[in-house]
């Protein structure tokens, strides 16, 4: 048995055979009221609540036939009744109208039909050649699938009959939402069987479509609830790629109840083998979450392979992919998070992910959280792991198992001291797994305790000063020998003082009215300078000190001068019939520090071309970073960093945003890191970068066409990563849509069994049809959600 899911179009047919049987009911009430009636008055023109037509003549043929002729036509609440003749049958329960009987609702629905029969005991009854329409609830629908015409539904069958309270039933009959003399789509089937709000089963079922059978089903079955999210199949969508072949991939959604829903995927690869997920979500009081799994059954595939001459061959395997997020308030002050995003093989989330994110993405983690705030007090404690590849069987793992903090936010202490604290406990992990050399572990047991006092001084506008000292004392269970450079159980603690002051100002501000244009009011440009001053004391035993994070990475006996500018324009201006506020329509920083050790220039976070790479250098890179929006539709950042001693630019980063009035968006970004010759990590080629990237995405206003162009090319090596086309075209009642992605493995991948995979996704959907998207990231969806 086939089911089809909510969303489906079949759900729309809950709505005419609602409003037409249950009404009919009340007819046959009004045709006994006018018969009693007329039997002792003599006419039916005065019957409470019913109109009857002045044209139609009433006999009475025999003393349990009573007969209405002419043209009939009743009026009720909100529905209407004509026939050409109605014969009542008082001995047998029996109604029977002839001759252009229609029922028309005030909903809009209507039924027409040569012949209907009913029983007025058993409120069961039967339309003969019947056809009927019901109009669709324009919030429920896509619009640009109807075009010009009404969004409603047609529906017919050679008999249509009433068979209990809330059931009924078509006989070779059929219904489309494509309302033109010649719908571009239907569905045909031998009975129809309905139960009202609950589902719709069709046996030995066609979908044409053009006048062509697509598809054929000996059973199906269409859940019709009225809340849209019903228990079935959803459409299945086809996709083929170089490496997977074919593909059909198919969904089963389950509502379980209005709080909690699941759906089970499966997906068909004729070349490689067969892949099935699952995704669970919910909510619940104060908290929600979801869960997605997904496992792979390879078997073992043979490719050729251009470069070598050759062939690839792929091993029979089995992988899978979880993916979830829990978050739940488990008090007014207690809160818990739980998150994983893990894969088994980081070369088949390479090989099969088309979200190009994913598919890049070669870390795996996990881990928990419970969190606590009591006024200034807070505490929290975590387990993470998180692992990184290198390559298919090289990788680094680090995270902790537990880590506990302990804080306490600034609050006033005495006049204008402010007095503040932190503190952590954690169980740290450091591993690097190097399939050639062997484990290398480096995890151990570490505290840090650092109270720390602030004096702000604002009296003056245009001057800020803060100065604060902290005190931080940190012990770790393990340490480097520095005879053997091996890491040892011997414990280590070190104590430093951190003192800073911060000085922001004099700040410059100039203000202007704008009266000859349209874009602001007013605008203020901002001027500030500053410059801090922070000092660390010594520490004896950086060497002997584990590195696994930035806490183990401070260079004691170093002081940092750290200076810069900051250049902030605001525009008082509106959009869109917005209130006039101000706006920070542009910002330009800059920014460099100077160490008295050159060592420290290595450690500082706050420069991403330096942590780690570079040479020993008593200054750092200057950093450049421009952020603009200029209205709510355009907007970019760019920034760079730059090397005072080589002379050169160190690292270039741009982005664009471009959005025009809804129907055209355009995101590009560019980031390279450049060659600099004598400079660690930078005059290699191995580490050099120059990526350009591309997302445009457009639809008309009517949404009945659209499309995504998106890509990332390798300017240094001049060749795609990947790019990807997507379009969809929603004509009158039915729409599809298609994608087209040639991804890169060889550039991008860690195994790459073909230099390119050329991958290609076709959806079709009817007017009113939910659909979904693979758990592989088809149609540019990460997950395998479904579409409602």
């Amino acid at each position: 048995m086939i089911f089809f899911s909510s969303g489906s179009l079949v759900s729309r047919i809950s709505t005419p055979t609602h409003t037409v049987h249950p009404r009919m009911v009340r007819i046959i009430a009004f045709l006994l009221l006018a018969w009693m009636l007329t039997a002792s008055n003599g006419s039916a023109q005065n019957l409470p609540g019913v109109e009857t037509s002045r044209q139609m003549r009433l006999e009475q043929l025999d003393a349990n036939h009573m007969q209405l002729t002419g043209l009939v036509e009743i009026d009720g609440d909100g529905w209407q009744f004509y026939a050409d003749k109605v014969d009542l049958f008082t001995d047998e329960s029996r109604l029977v109208a002839t001759g252009n009987v229609v029922f028309t609702a005030a909903e809009g629905g209507r039924v027409a039909a040569e012949r209907v029969e009913f029983d007025t005991e058993a409120l069961t009854g039967v339309f003969y050649n019947a056809t009927g329409s019901t109009p669709l609830l324009e919030e429920e629908i896509e619009p640009s699938m109807f075009g010009t015409q009404e969004a409603e539904m047609q529906f017919w069958g050679e008999v249509i009959e009433k068979i209990g309270p809330r059931t009924y039933r078509l006989t070779r009959g059929g219904f489309t939402s494509c309302v033109q003399p010649t719908p571009r789509w239907h569905m045909t089937a031998s009975t129809v069987t309905i139960n009202l709000d609950e589902y719709a089963v069709m046996r030995n079922s066609v979908l044409s479509i053009k006048g062509v059978p697509f598809f054929y089903l000996p059973i199906m079955y269409y859940p019709i609830q009225a809340d849209d999210r019903a228990t079935g199949f959803l459409m299945p969508t086809y996709g083929a790629s170089t490496i997977r072949g074919q593909s059909l991939s198919n969904a089963f959604f389950w509502a379980i109840n209005r709080s909690q829903d699941a759906t089970v995927f499966h997906d068909l690869f004729t070349s490689t083998g067969q892949g099935l997920g699952s995704e669970y979500r919910y909510v619940a009081g104060a908290g929600r979450g979801n869960f997605t799994s997904y496992f792979l059954d390879e078997r073992e595939t043979t490719y050729p392979n251009p470069y070598s001459g050759g062939n690839s061959v792929i091993p029979a395997r089995r992988s899978y992919n979880l993916t979830g997020d829990v978050r739940h308030s488990l008090t007014d002050s207690i809160g818990a998070r739980g998150r994983i995003n893990y894969f088994s093989d980081v070369t088949v989330q390479q090989m099969y992910q088309t979200n190009i994110f994913q598919a890049t993405n070669s870390s795996r983690s996990y881990g928990g959280n419970l969190s606590g705030s009591w006024g200034a007090y807070s505490v929290s404690g975590s387990v993470e792991m998180t692992e990184t590849f290198l390559g298919p069987k090289n990788s680094a793992r680090y995270g902790s198992t537990p880590r506990i903090n302990f804080a306490r936010s600034e609050q006033q202490l005495i006049g204008p001291v402010y007095f503040g604290f932190n503190s952590e406990f954690g169980n740290l992990l450091g591993t690097s797994n190097f399939y050639q050399f062997g484990l290398f572990e480096k995890g151990l047991s570490r505290y840090d305790i650092n109270p720390t006092l602030r004096v702000p001084m604002t009296a003056l506008p245009f001057l800020t000063v803060n100065s604060s000292v902290g005190f931080r004392h940190t012990g770790w269970s393990q340490s480097i020998d520095p005879d053997t450079n091996q890491q040892v159980a011997i414990p280590i603690t070190r104590n430093l003082l951190d003192m800073e002051t911060e000085v922001i100002g004099p700040v410059f501000v100039k203000v202007w009215d704008t009266p000859g244009t349209n874009y602001a009011e007013r605008m203020k440009h901002v001027v500030e300078p500053w410059v801090s001053v922070r000092r660390t004391t010594s520490v004896d035993n950086f060497d002997q000190i584990v590195q696994l994070d930035y806490t183990d990475a401070i260079v004691g006996n170093v002081t940092q001068f750290r200076y810069g500018l900051n250049n902030r324009i605001f525009a008082r201006r509106s959009e869109g019939g917005e209130p006039v506020n101000a706006q920070e329509i542009l910002t330009i920083s800059l920014q460099q520090s100077y160490y008295t050790d050159d060592n420290a220039a290595q450690w500082d976070s706050s420069y991403q071309s330096s942590f780690g790479f570079g040479n020993r250098s008593n200054f750092s890179p200057m950093a450049l970073s421009v952020r603009a929006a200029l209205t709510s539709e355009l907007s970019g950042t760019f920034r760079t960093e730059y090397d005072t001693d080589h002379m050169a630019f160190r690292t270039i980063g741009t982005s664009a945003n471009v959005d025009v009035g809804g129907w055209f968006s355009q995101t590009a970004g560019w980031s390279q890191r450049r060659f600099v010759q004598r400079l660690t990590g930078f005059n290699h080629p191995s580490f050099l970068t120059n990526y350009l990237n591309s997302f445009t995405n457009f639809r008309t206003h009517d949404n009945r066409l659209g499309g995504v162009y998106s890509f990332n090319f390798d300017l240094s090596l001049q060749r795609f990563l990947q790019q990807r086309v997507l379009a969809y075209y929603n004509a009158q009642c039915c729409g599809f849509s298609i994608e087209y992605q040639e991804y890169n493995l060889s550039g991008i991948g860690f195994f790459t069994p073909v230099p390119v995979d050329r991958r290609f996704n076709l959806s079709f959907t009817l007017a009113g049809l939910g659909t979904f998207s693979n758990m592989l990231g088809a149609f540019g969806i990460g997950t395998g959600a479904a579409q409602y």
